[in-house]
């Protein structure tokens, strides 16, 4: 009897452990069913997530590209063609190159009819040139203002109601930028022609030979964005459209190394013609250097920061208040100076007789020196 209980025990608790094993293996299985279900979902779901993703950024890529687009074609409405002969015309492919043709480019910086160019391509002031316009009319332009230093010049054309450039900031310009470089290069038959690149270095200077004689161009924007000869005078603009600098100088031993004058020193220049329809250059009397030059000139000069006089003009507003050789201009009122071009934007600024103050450093000793400004 006692056999037979303990037998029933014993069958009762493996039955009950039989039927745990089965319930915990049953619950498993639907367990991993839900959870294969579940990852196939997830899946399915990260899949139309990513693809959506992909869609997405090709609509904005293709979006973008639309927007460069139009703003190139926008901007392309102001680039002009400059030369020193009406016409243009004739074969790039012709014994005569661009540069004997004076072939170059230009764009158009108020409505009235202002054109920032080069010096080389527009040639010295009150001297002429020929304007070709976008809609291919042809107008005599004349030189106002020149800068063989700066190689930058503004010409003037008698028409209204022009398409124009929008001006950027020079001072903001980022290494890697993509940029966009827009000109004639070789010559007309190749108008207009846009290359694109990034913005490689700034504050760039370059020592090259004309005419015999060492020309240092300070300050510079280096771009690989490819600059042809025809393409100096042309703008260099972001993809906003705005001008940041004025195409110049392409390196021809090497390629992928142009230069351009940042837009931003001439700036007061282009305000003052197209709101005031002339411009009074003042002049301090000065011919100095940077110390990105002066490492050119003289290696024992070691010049942290200011700009460093060189000479003097005899009886100019330096000379009067007392400037000597070898001086550094650190500051010029409240705007401290570390490039020649900060000095430049500042005078552009000016008009003669305005009274400055300039912070001089002389053997080691701080001073500030008052003048007023001179007619250049």
């Amino acid at each position: 009897m006692k056999n037979t209980l303990k037998a029933k025990r014993i069958k009762g608790i493996i039955i009950k452990i039989l039927i745990i094993v089965l319930s915990f293996l049953f619950f498993w299985w639907l367990y991993s069913i839900y959870n294969e279900i579940e990852v196939a979902d997830n899946s399915n779901l990260k899949t139309e997530i990513e693809a959506q993703r992909t869609v997405l950024t090709v609509e904005e890529a293709e979006k973008t590209s639309k927007t460069v687009s139009d703003t190139i074609e926008q901007a392309n409405k102001a680039v002009v063609g400059i030369s020193k002969i009406k016409n243009m015309g004739r074969s790039v492919f012709s014994n005569n190159s661009s540069s004997n043709l004076g072939i170059g480019t230009g764009f158009i910086v108020s409505e009235n009819g202002y054109i920032v160019t080069n010096a080389h391509v527009s040639g010295e002031k009150y001297s002429s040139c020929y304007v070709t316009l976008e809609n291919g009319k042809v107008y005599t332009g004349i030189v106002q203002w020149s800068d063989t230093n700066l190689d930058l010049s503004i010409v003037k054309i008698n028409m209204k109601n022009l398409d124009y450039v929008k001006l950027g900031n020079s001072s903001n310009v980022k290494i890697g930028e993509t940029v966009y470089a827009i000109g004639n290069p070789v010559g007309y038959e190749f108008q207009r022609t846009v290359t694109s690149g990034i913005i490689s270095a700034i504050d760039r200077t370059i020592k090259f030979t004309e005419n015999d004689q060492e020309i240092y161009m300070a300050d510079l924007i280096q771009t690989d964005a490819t600059i042809n000869p025809g393409n100096s005078g042309g703008p260099l603009i972001k993809p906003d459209g705005s001008v940041i600098a004025i195409n110049s100088v392409k390196i021809t031993t090497a390629e992928g190394i142009g230069f351009a004058v940042p837009i931003n020193v001439i700036k007061p220049i282009i305000e003052k013609y197209a709101v005031e329809g002339e411009f009074e250059e003042a002049s301090i009397g000065i011919f100095a250097y940077d110390k990105n030059v002066i490492a050119y000139l003289d290696e024992t000069l070691n010049i942290e920061t200011g700009i460093y006089v060189e000479d003097i003009t005899k009886g100019s507003a330096s000379d009067q208040a007392g400037l000597k050789k070898g001086d550094i201009i650190t500051k010029i009122d409240e705007k401290n100076l570390s490039k020649m071009n900060d000095l430049r934007e500042y005078i552009y600024s000016k008009k003669p007789n305005d009274e400055v103050t300039l912070t001089v450093q002389r053997n080691r000793n701080i001073s500030e020196i008052k003048l007023k400004l001179g007619k250049k």
